[in-house]
């Protein structure tokens, strides 16, 4: 079966010649490389964002260093550096890849080095790993049209006291089991559900219903703390579109008007089919979003200063 194309498997050949930020230092991507030793490495130890260039920006910088830095405060790790000089470097890292627009970078922070395979961070030795990587990717062309297809997976989204879902953690395993299950099923991406059979999200991004004019979304309790879901519930209201955050079944899925997905990399994205049932492909109501979420996103590369 041909199995569906991901929405990152974007190539460019300037990837090739890219420099990477290794803890400060600028490396080619071949000699960008981390210890065996490393805490992201061995267990998945670490919290990382996605960030979107444009005109030479990182757009929503303050927003997701937010997030980053809750992230590492809440499972107690001290990233060594401040927002104004992890800024810096995240610039520094632009600039010396003469990079404007069409640029995607995952920064991440590990825990740094152990001093022997185990999970108690008392074997840390030294201090975090910070790599800034930036790649030339834009999503496929004509996906804010086509859309997506969707498949709802097994695998579903933890309960707090096991896995905090607001932590963007180096650790993805159930959102990679479900891409895998997804990806089987002949869909771009996986609907996963919260432990009590509610929507909650997508293995990479945030989900969206559309029904007789409203905007419909989970409660977010077993969903990471999108930068663009905010964003979209935020134009929606400003707009006065009627936006619920609640509980979701698949039975309101199916019977929606609209569906459509939120994310860094590709901002808004219909949906045009969830296991079967197919939806207005690009609708009225998502066409009006990205619009708004357009905007928005302009307004604030415009408005956005850089060291």
């Amino acid at each position: 079966m041909r199995m569906a194309k991901s929405m990152h498997d974007v190539s460019d050949p300037r990837n090739a010649s890219i420099l990477i930020n290794v803890n400060g230092e600028l490396k080619p991507r071949a000699e960008a490389v981390v210890s065996v030793f490393d805490s992201g490495f061995m267990l998945g130890d670490g919290v990382w964002e996605g960030l979107r260039v444009q005109n030479g920006k990182a757009s929503f910088l303050d927003r997701h260093l937010d997030r980053l830095f809750e992230g590492a405060k809440s499972i107690a790790m001290d990233i060594g550096l401040s927002r104004e000089a992890l800024t810096e470097w995240i610039y520094e890292t632009i600039d010396a890849n003469g990079m404007t627009d069409g640029v995607h970078i995952r920064l991440m922070v590990t825990r740094g080095l152990r001093s022997t395979p185990y999970q108690d961070p008392r074997v840390v030795v030294g201090g975090t790993t910070i790599v800034i990587i930036p790649e030339y990717k834009e999503p496929p062309e004509g996906v804010h049209e086509r859309g997506l297809k969707l498949f709802t997976v097994h695998v579903r989204r933890g309960d707090p006291a096991v896995q905090d879902q607001k932590i963007n953690s180096h650790s993805k395993l159930n959102c990679i089991l479900a891409s895998i299950q997804a990806t089987q099923a002949g869909a771009d991406e996986a609907l996963m559900l919260d432990p009590h059979g509610f929507v909650a999200t997508c293995n990479s991004t945030h989900f969206f219903i559309v029904r007789k004019g409203e905007v419909w979304t989970s409660s977010g309790k077993y969903c990471l703390g999108g930068i663009t879901r905010a964003l979209t519930l935020e134009v929606a209201r400003d707009a006065h579109i009627p936006v619920i955050e609640k509980d979701i079944s698949l039975t309101d899925v199916y019977g929606a008007d609209e569906a459509f997905v939120t994310g860094t990399f590709a901002g808004i994205v219909p949906v045009r089919e969830v296991d079967g049932r197919r939806f207005t492909c690009r609708g009225p109501m998502v066409e009006r979003l990205q619009q708004l979420y357009r905007k928005r996103l302009e307004q604030d590369v415009a408005a956005r200063s850089r060291p």
